[in-house]
């Protein structure tokens, strides 16, 4: 943005860096006016990315302080307009990206299934994505422990298990290896800061989240000064 407006960067913090308080991210230098033009928006940018970014690395710093392969991933569900500011800071902060499109993976939802013939037959959904889609990993979401023990059963490549409880989502991942050796499980739902804490002792590695994007912005002072007193 400030090059875009003919000003000089000649400092800045590298992308994934932790900043310390006062220290300086970035300096620009050039004509006042181009200053004044774009200092607001850059810090505006700045204030919710580095928001973005700084909550979810304390949900990694939490996770990885258990599990030092755990993961993260954000959801597509950033607030509109802002999803490429949004994955830069996701990936910034060392977090993955949960499908950022929907040619990624094959995802199976509740909504899916209410229009199959049969939407407890788990299996035949799941054979018949591999036949039309052999390439394409498949990914199910259960909503109850029930669901994910058929969905289990039918050897998905990925199951979600949307809003279980800490006991419910152990138990399940205790069931797993034994009936899907191969499928990577993840807890989505209510997944934050605060909740994370929770599900520490169930196993699980991976965690799907929209809660970053709403964190707090970051506070981000500005100075604008003639070039002559730098």
């Amino acid at each position: 943005m400030l090059t875009t407006l003919g000003l000089t960067i000649d400092d800045a913090v590298s992308d994934g860096s932790q900043a310390n308080a006062g220290q300086r991210l970035i300096r620009a230098q050039g004509n006042a006016a181009a200053l004044h033009q774009g200092w607001k928006a850059v810090q505006n940018v700045l204030e919710w990315s580095c928001g973005v970014s700084d909550y979810l690395a304390q949900m990694l710093a939490l996770l990885r302080e258990r599990y030092p392969d755990g993961n993260i991933a954000c959801t597509r569900k950033a607030i509109p307009g802002t999803r490429l500011l949004a994955s830069q800071a996701i990936l910034a902060a060392g977090g993955l990206i949960h499908r950022a499109g929907c040619a990624e993976t094959i995802l199976l939802f509740a909504n899916h299934r209410h229009f199959l013939h049969d939407n407890q037959d788990w299996s035949g959904a799941i054979n018949q994505l591999r036949r039309h889609a052999p390439e394409k990993k498949i990914v199910v979401e259960a909503d109850t422990p029930k669901e994910a023990i058929a969905a289990l059963r039918a050897q998905p490549d990925v199951l979600q298990l949307d809003k279980f409880s800490p006991q419910q989502a152990t138990e399940i991942a205790q069931i797993a290896p034994s009936l899907a050796p191969h499928c990577t499980l993840a807890l989505t739902g209510g997944i934050n800061l605060t909740t994370l804490k929770n599900y520490l002792d169930c196993g699980i590695r991976l965690f799907i989240t929209s809660a970053p994007y709403y964190a707090a912005p970051a506070d981000i002072k500005v100075s604008l000064q003639p070039a002559a007193s730098i």
